[in-house]
């Protein structure tokens, strides 16, 4: 039976491209249009077919990290692009539906995150070996989408254009009070600081996050203008001229969508100004995959515009400038993979060979979501009140001796 069904399953999803499977048992099936090169992988674990039917994202990641499905060259890029492209033309058959829609269905009790639980969530992912995020990011340590407005840019530069637009956004003035949820290892807030003589509150969850930007800033000498703390965003009291937060809000949770725009609100002073900057999915709404929940973001979910607007709305707050970014995350991903590969051995002496496999799973799939299905950057500007920024983006480009445009700083702007 579950043989047949896998059949099908493979036969509906993949009509593109040329993938071979060799079965536990020794059998080789062929699926595709046979176009382009073929990729052959063989499944080692009898009841993988099985385990597939029932939860395909889950199976496939879980058999590549234990060695129990095996591609041929490990040309992982390959089976997923492959994998990954026709699943976004053909999508599922009729059988899985009902798994997709029982998912669908638990999806808000899989994002409650209440803050006991959004800490615990934190620490699986952040609170790794300081020295295995050395490997793949850039010096400044930025970990969400980096920014290429012009080609051949280092991963350095397109974070630092990153930095440099949001802080445009902002606009942000000397002995502004800030106020950045989900600060990571510091590098936004201490940039707002150094570079445009802001006063910055930075809160994270994360203990390793913590300690490290807290580190940065007495190096820096910043420690007067920045304050990183240890503490949920809705723990924070008092107002703020500008709120930013990069990165974080893909681990809100969609039960708590209410709270965390009522909380930026409230931070806000009357003329004050946020940017929000999150992975978002331009496609109705969705689930996250049982893989990425289990071993990499424990409660996180990519979020459809149109179950952010609301929220948004319902506060009575202006969006002022909604920007996307598209294929900006595929170019970070890839920088960040070649980094990794780069330095896989010393990974594989912080952890072993299966975290390894589960790291390279998940930066491979990740650019390939962006590039092939539907994933993107959404950057929401909101305020009060609609005048609080200029009324065209021109304040936030010049054009260069013909060039492509370049971000101006937020001082300029200001």
């Amino acid at each position: 039976m579950w043989t047949g069904a896998f059949d099908r399953l493979l036969s509906h999803a993949i009509r593109e491209g040329n993938l071979a499977i060799t079965d536990a048992d020794g059998q080789t099936r062929s699926y595709g249009d046979g176009a382009g090169e073929k990729v052959h992988i063989t499944l080692k674990d009898p009841n993988l077919p099985r385990r597939i039917i029932l939860s395909p994202d889950m199976a496939v990641g879980e058999a590549y990290m234990d060695g129990q499905l095996i591609i041929e060259n490990d040309d992982l890029h390959g089976f997923l692009d492959l994998v990954i492209r026709n699943i976004a033309q053909q999508g599922m058959p009729w059988f899985q539906r009902p798994f997709q829609m029982g998912r669908h269905a638990l999806r808000r009790l899989a994002q409650f995150n209440p803050m006991p639980r959004a800490r615990s969530n934190v620490a699986h992912h952040y609170d790794l070996s300081r020295e295995l995020y050395d490997l793949f990011l850039d010096e400044d340590r930025q970990y969400s989408c980096a920014y290429f407005p012009r080609p051949g840019m280092t991963l350095d530069q397109a974070q630092e254009a990153k930095k440099a637009h949001i802080a445009g956004k902002l606009l942000i003035e000397p002995g502004m009070r800030v106020l950045d949820i989900g600060c990571g290892w510091g590098g936004m807030a201490l940039t707002l600081a150094r570079d445009f003589g802001a006063r910055v509150t930075g809160v994270t969850l994360s203990r390793e996050q913590h300690a490290l930007a807290t580190e940065r800033a007495q190096k820096a000498g910043l420690s007067d203008r920045v304050d990183f703390r240890l503490t949920d965003y809705r723990e924070v009291e008092g107002q703020f001229d500008r709120v930013v937060s990069v990165g974080m809000f893909e681990h809100v949770g969609i039960p708590h969508y209410a709270e965390y725009f009522q909380n930026v609100r409230e931070r806000l002073t009357d003329t004050g100004i946020a940017l929000i900057h999150t992975i978002g999915r331009s496609a109705p709404p969705g689930i996250t995959s049982p893989w990425i929940a289990k071993y990499i973001f424990p409660g996180g979910y990519v979020p459809a515009m149109s179950e952010v607007v609301p929220h948004i709305e319902r506060q009575d707050m202006y969006a002022t400038d909604i920007e996307i970014w598209r294929l900006h995350y595929a170019e970070t991903l890839r920088h960040w993979y070649d980094r990794f590969m780069a330095n896989i051995d010393k990974a594989r002496a912080l952890y072993d060979d299966r975290f390894c496999r589960m790291w390279r799973y998940y930066l491979v799939a990740s650019e390939l979501t962006f590039r092939l299905n539907r994933q993107v950057v959404f950057q929401f500007q909101l305020s009060k009140v609609q005048d609080s920024v200029p009324l065209t983006r021109d304040y936030l480009y010049r054009v260069n001796s013909g060039q492509a445009t370049q971000p101006v700083s937020g001082a300029a702007a200001g």
